[in-house]
């Protein structure tokens, strides 16, 4: 627990609330990306999703539309442009696919831990973050964070597609798992942090978040006045 708290202080920011548990902390980062830091890019338009409206279907349209999104954003790119890298340090394209799809799938293994624990309804009103809140606070790239040595990025793709195959292939179970589940299931089950409580639904939605905070990402790097045009 003590290691938990220094983690929590140290990135300074209650969105990492969602998936921590004593038995993963060596993995906490892979909600924060790395601490590169870009200059005011006020020409970069993000697209904002409209939030899941905390129903099963509007989780899974979230998790397309983030899908979607990280697609459009590298579809077409070459190996030049997917290994640039904006500075030292700085992720790469390449990197920031492979934090990804390494992150899906921690995420997902984290979540179903917690889902497995027993279910506390009697607990619902104690979660205060909304879903809104969740995802805003995922994707402002205002604060940037270390990731854990188990989850940084060596960049080793050179063909974008090849990435967004093994997204897909990584969200695949999570999908079917959503699909599966029973809303008041998932917001019966809470779980608690230092600093706060969330529930089942929003440890989901947490995945999704994540991979939309570093497609922001993804843009920064193609805005960047050196970024190769082809």
């Amino acid at each position: 627990m003590e290691t938990l708290k220094k983690i929590m202080l140290t990135i300074g920011v209650s969105i990492a609330l969602p998936l921590l548990s004593s038995t993963s902390i060596s993995a906490m980062g892979a909600s924060f990306g790395n601490s590169t830091s870009f200059p005011p890019l006020p020409e970069v338009q993000h697209v904002t999703p409209t939030p899941p409206q905390g129903n099963i279907d509007s989780l899974l349209r979230y998790f397309d539309h983030t899908t979607q999104l990280l697609k459009d954003n590298v579809t077409g790119l070459s190996e030049a442009q997917l290994q640039f890298s904006p500075g030292d340090g700085k992720w790469s394209i390449s990197q920031c696919l492979e934090h990804i799809i390494l992150s899906e799938k921690m995420l997902f293994e984290m979540a179903k831990k917690e889902l497995a624990k027993p279910a506390q309804p009697e607990r619902k009103a104690e979660v205060k973050v909304t879903d809104e809140n969740l995802i805003n606070m995922m994707t402002d790239r205002s604060q940037k964070f270390q990731a854990p040595k188990e989850l940084q990025p060596a960049g080793q793709y050179k063909n974008s597609t090849v990435a967004i195959n093994d997204l897909i292939a990584a969200r695949q179970p999570v999908l079917v798992y959503i699909q599966n589940a029973n809303l008041d299931d998932l917001r019966n089950h809470i779980s608690e942090y230092p600093t706060g409580i969330v529930d089942g639904y929003q440890n989901l939605l947490f995945i999704a978040a994540h991979c939309a905070r570093h497609t922001k990402q993804i843009e920064e790097v193609k805005a960047d006045p050196n970024f190769p045009k082809k």
